[in-house]
């Protein structure tokens, strides 16, 4: 004998199969990023972290800034913790490649082609590039220590996918903001359902990665 679900309860289980799936995949996080007066800001990195604790990250593999027309490319690099990065030099000119940020100190000496180790980012921030040749060479790479993180485009937005649900705090940076000047995390609560929120960067007149 074939029982048949009265229409009420068989609407009630694909509802509940149509939330546990959202669940498994997880929330998509929407954030837009502004400056002072309320312009989009792009170039902005996003990221959340747990309430309680940390997430486990991987390096990433493959990640390469290179040195082009006297310009490092691209000049902003978001790596997680434990990435190894190379520093391909195209230019017929040498390079010397360094950073004096305290989260990753180290010089590549005047070199052409590709340097023989590349530089593993161990610890999470954001460093500085210059070259010791040519002053107007500038570039970013900031290091995360999770796994939701994001960069925002023209638009000033951002997106975070399948986020589970739990307690997060969201921070943002960029590179016009001033140390010392970082706003507070912000406290998330995510669940099933997608979330909007906006992030607002303190950052000076006219400053880019």
């Amino acid at each position: 004998m074939r029982l048949r679900l009265p229409s009420l309860t068989r609407h009630s289980l694909c509802a509940t199969a149509l939330s546990l799936a959202a669940a498994a995949h997880g929330a998509v996080v929407s954030v837009a990023v502004a400056d002072p007066a309320g312009r989009p800001l792009a170039d902005a990195v996003v990221m959340l972290e747990p309430a309680g604790g940390k997430l486990p990250v991987k390096p990433m593999a493959g990640v390469e800034i290179s040195q082009s027309k006297r310009q490092f490319h691209p000049s902003l690099t978001v790596v997680t913790v434990g990435t190894p990065v190379t520093f391909p030099n195209f230019d017929t000119v040498r390079h010397h490649v360094y950073s004096f940020s305290p989260i990753k100190t180290f010089e590549l000496k005047l070199y052409a082609g590709v340097p023989n180790a590349p530089v593993v980012f161990d610890k999470p921030g954001a460093a500085v590039l210059g070259c010791n040749i040519h002053d107007r060479m500038s570039a970013w790479v900031v290091v995360v220590d999770t796994p939701y993180h994001a960069r925002s485009g023209a638009d000033g937005r951002a997106r975070l996918d399948g986020i589970p649900p739990g307690s997060y705090r969201l921070r943002g940076w960029h590179a016009g903001v001033a140390p010392g000047q970082e706003p507070a995390p912000q406290a998330l609560a995510i669940g099933a359902a997608d979330l909007n929120a906006v992030i607002q960067l303190p950052v000076a007149a006219g400053s880019a990665p």
